[in-house]
């Protein structure tokens, strides 16, 4: 989430994903240091975001 400057801060992200706000690629994600991939899909705030790494 810090990649796309949706929080402001590392603990504002670990709240926010163990509060089960964050889905990627269709399932809610509350492991706060899961690698993403190129091509995953996290949805956050009601967005959709593509990681292109």
């Amino acid at each position: 989430m810090k990649w796309q400057n949706l929080v402001q801060s590392g603990g504002e992200a670990k709240i926010r994903i163990q509060g089960g706000e964050v889905m990627v690629n269709g399932c809610v994600e509350t492991r706060r240091g899961r690698q993403l991939v190129t091509g995953d899909q996290v949805t956050f705030n009601g967005k959709n975001y593509e990681v292109n790494l």
